[in-house]
């Protein structure tokens, strides 16, 4: 008989879901969601707000504890872990925030070489060294001694990528990373998590709503509807769905029953009335 471990890990994947739920009072966010994700590849959890896209990134980085199932990675199941045990686990994961999540007062230098600091391994310069390294990946040289508040939002999200990846990761997971940037600078954060998966091997979850950054990065596609997922294929057969509601998300449109709302409420106002 197996062990309970090779059944709920998988060879390939460096993190497992089981039927895990959450609910914040009578809100139930996730509903039984089980998800296996492979080593070296990027996945694209899409969904439109409040599907439970963030509170399962949390939940694998243990920020959240589920209140069912279980979470496991790289074999160890984490959920159950108390914080001083979820340190190692942590290191080996690199987390890019939805706003970045700079510090203020720490320059960018500072900013990028935090992680390096925290872990105690290496001399200041050490830090700096390879802070400018990881700058100058993310192509921004020359920029340590800057300030986040000089920096645009573009700029930030990149900074912020640099210092996820400080610590060389296995995983990186990605909150909704192009939110708030233009179509060009929201393809170079595009464009980054491609060379990162391709030039170093790390696997990655990106969480977002954004089809065109979806389409460019991911090497499969899962979509949350209602805590449950969906639909979890690679891109074609993600974009070939005959499910209406994938479809309806792909080409971003509305769904009947919002559409019904919207006429009987503009029906039922008094005519030339402002709405």
């Amino acid at each position: 008989m197996p062990e309970p471990s090779a059944i709920r890990h998988p060879p390939s994947a460096i993190v497992c879901v089981r039927n895990v739920r959450k609910a914040f009072g009578s809100l139930v966010v996730l509903d039984g969601i089980s998800l296996d994700f492979e080593r070296g590849k990027t996945t694209v959890v899409l969904g439109p707000s409040g599907t439970g896209k963030s509170v399962l990134l949390k939940h694998i980085v243990g920020l959240l504890r589920p209140d069912a199932g279980e979470v496991w990675f790289d074999g160890q199941r984490v959920d159950n872990e108390d914080e001083h045990d979820l340190v190692p686990v942590r290191r080996r994961i690199g987390f890019l925030f939805q706003m970045g999540a700079l510090f203020d007062s720490m320059t960018v230098g500072e900013n990028v070489a935090f992680p390096l600091a925290e872990l105690g391994d290496l001399t200041l310069d050490q830090q700096r060294d390879k802070a400018e390294v990881l700058l100058k990946q993310v192509g921004l040289p020359d920029i340590q001694h800057k300030m986040p508040a000089e920096l645009s939002g573009g700029q930030r999200k990149r900074v912020a990528l640099a210092r996820a990846v400080a610590l060389e990761p296995d995983l990186v997971l990605y909150d909704e990373p192009t939110t708030g940037l233009d179509p060009i600078r929201a393809d170079v954060i595009n464009e980054l998590i491609v060379a990162l998966r391709d030039h170093t091997g790390v696997t990655g979850i990106v969480v977002t709503h954004d089809m065109q950054s979806a389409n460019k990065v991911g090497d499969r596609m899962v979509l949350l509807h209602s805590g449950k997922v969906l639909c979890d294929a690679d891109p074609e057969a993600f974009h070939e769905s005959a499910n209406p509601r994938v479809q309806r998300f792909i080409q971003g449109q509305a769904d009947a029953e919002d559409l019904a709302a919207i006429r009987e409420g503009f029906a039922a106002a008094p005519s030339g009335e402002p709405i």
